[in-house]
């Protein structure tokens, strides 16, 4: 699977994109090349990059984020080391962006910089299960609002429908064709379709190109987790 210097995940609230930010960043680091990860959600506290530090730490991977994330204290303060990822242009990085326009308004101080380089993916992370996106035409309002809000253009779009951990191979595969008509209306093409790790092998050939994910530690739910891309 190819990728840019900078990769971008945004999406509506709860689709999923922190949790594919950190698996992506993982994945990245196999190539080799140095990775640094940039927490940008200044909306949402409770799921955040900054509960995957030990993982992120031990694959060699960089992690900005606000000093307040993760704490009753977090704060919308950016952090100042976003400058520095987007000025070294030898180092790849991922940019998880907050939820829907609101949180898409801390990426726009950055757009000029980016679109400047060119050498991104803005990726549209959907996800029918969630209620205000459960078919494509409410998605693509979606993708609209985050668009206008960070004077950024999506690139591609990422399919990560699921259920949580109850999400099944025939959830994912159901969900190919709201992927499909999302990606026919706005003209996208899809990078990928998301799946837990444990549904791979069952899914292997039938939604491609496929990406595993290995389920980040959650705020109030922390559990050890070891990603399929560290090894």
């Amino acid at each position: 699977m190819e990728h840019k210097r900078l990769t971008l995940f945004a999406g509506h609230y709860g689709s999923g994109k922190t949790n594919i930010a950190v698996n992506y960043a993982l994945w990245l680091r196999k190539t080799g090349d140095p990775v640094s990860i940039a927490d940008l959600d200044i909306v949402n506290p409770y799921f955040r990059t900054k509960d995957s530090e030990e993982m992120l730490r031990n694959a060699g991977i960089g992690l900005i984020c606000s000093e307040y994330a993760g704490t009753n204290l977090d704060a919308p303060a950016m952090p100042p080391e976003v400058y520095g990822l987007l000025e070294n242009r030898e180092l790849l990085g991922v940019m998880d962006i907050g939820g829907d326009d609101r949180g898409a308004l801390a990426l726009g101080r950055y757009a000029p910089a980016i679109l400047e380089e060119n050498d991104y993916e803005m990726l549209f992370v959907i996800n029918s299960a969630r209620p205000l996106t459960r078919n494509a035409a409410d998605t693509l309002e979606v993708k609209q609002e985050i668009e206008t809000a960070c004077h950024l253009p999506f690139t591609a779009i990422v399919n990560n429908t699921n259920l949580g951990t109850h999400t099944t191979a025939e959830d994912v595969l159901r969900s190919m064709d709201y992927a499909k008509a999302v990606s026919e209306a706005c003209g996208l093409p899809i990078k990928m379709h998301c799946c837990d790790a444990r549904l791979y092998a069952d899914l292997q050939g039938k939604a491609e190109p496929l990406f595993p994910l290995t389920l980040q530690r959650y705020y109030y739910h922390i559990q050890s987790e070891v990603s399929p891309w560290q090894n």
